[in-house]
């Protein structure tokens, strides 16, 4: 039986790191996603319940999470949307390993606030998938339908990916065009799939 592994897959909003989680998935390898996974918990009583211990009735008239309400209390609210962070990021990683322990070999889980979670070290390796500001934006205000300013605003919150150190990790350069992103991605996967059979 393959030793389990896990490796995050990172990058800043727009980078094009749910395209490279597709090509990972068409690949053949076991994918978790944090946004699915916390999409999930947003629709279990125990976990909602939690979330209004935190933050008050946050509820609709049917018990459900009124995602509204939640999102405008944390919104241009750093000391809110950190205690949001503590409480939920604790809760998507446990039941994201516990999903990721379950696979036979090596799985790979898209993570987009890898870094400012400080959860990079929970990994076996991380992938960073890092692009020109102008196609992040670009990618996001047609994606999203955003105004190019809320765009700019998302990215000036987010991890810094522009002036960081990635010696340490897999990095993909995202600035070509599809089969150039595959090229990448694939040669990556060579790379770690090669060291998983050497140890």
């Amino acid at each position: 039986m393959k030793q389990n592994k896990i490796y995050a897959v990172t990058g800043g909003i727009g980078s094009g790191k749910s395209t490279v989680m597709q090509i990972i998935k068409e690949a053949g390898y076991a994918t978790l996603s944090c946004d699915r996974i916390y999409g999930e918990l947003l629709t279990d009583g125990g976990f909602i319940k939690g979330l209004c211990d935190v933050f008050g009735k946050i509820t609709d008239d049917s018990g459900n999470l009124d995602r509204k309400k939640l999102a405008d209390i944390v919104f241009d609210d750093a000391a809110q949307l950190n205690k949001l962070n503590d409480y939920t990021h604790p809760r998507i990683y446990n039941e994201m390993f516990k999903r990721a322990k379950e696979v036979n070999g090596i799985c790979f889980c898209e993570v987009p606030l890898l870094f400012e979670s400080g959860a990079e070290s929970l990994f076996n390796g991380v992938i960073v998938v890092i692009r020109d500001e102008e196609r992040r934006i670009k990618s996001v205000t047609e994606r999203d339908r955003l105004p190019e300013q809320d765009v700019k605003k998302r990215i000036s919150k987010q991890f810094d990916y522009n002036s960081s150190d990635f010696a340490m990790y897999y990095v993909i350069h995202n600035d070509g065009n599809l089969t150039e992103l595959e090229r990448q991605t694939k040669e990556i996967i060579n790379k770690i799939t090669k060291n998983d059979v050497q140890h």
